[in-house]
């Protein structure tokens, strides 16, 4: 393999997903899912859902694809606040098709500088997408 990693431009429905996202108004969980379109090499929304849990996600997302999700968290602190913190996970499973990976893994910086979030994480195993594991990754920032 060459250094020659293909770039998906992002579509402007995506961009605008993304930002409407970021302003949305609702007091719950919800999840930008995005994908890869192989054929144009370009990201698009695979899936918006909104009032969802983690486990509502974890069942949406399909097992041996990657797929970047941009995720709105409702987070209770012990002392009654709430916070919704924007991440950024990247879900690259380890059996997923090797191209795709690559076309993931290459686009990747550049949709989370559009995204313009600064909380990302990287998640190989669907299991491993728990509340107990948001909630460790928020803990640390």
């Amino acid at each position: 393999m060459s250094g020659n990693v293909n770039i998906c431009d992002v579509t402007e429905e995506v961009r605008q997903a993304m930002k409407e996202f970021r302003f949305r108004k609702a007091k719950d969980t919800a999840a930008l899912i995005l994908k890869v379109d192989r054929e144009t090499q370009k990201i698009i929304l695979d899936e918006q859902l909104e009032d969802i849990s983690i486990e509502d996600l974890q069942e949406a997302l399909p097992g041996h694809q990657p797929r970047y999700i941009v995720l709105s968290y409702k987070q209770e602190h012990n002392d009654g606040r709430v916070s919704y913190p924007l991440c950024f996970i990247y879900f690259t499973p380890r059996d997923s098709h090797a191209e795709l990976q690559i076309m993931y893994a290459g686009s990747k910086i550049a949709l989370q500088k559009e995204a313009d979030l600064s909380r990302a994480f990287e998640i190989r195993e669907l299991e491993d997408l728990t509340e107990e594991w948001l909630l460790q990754k928020l803990g640390n920032n």
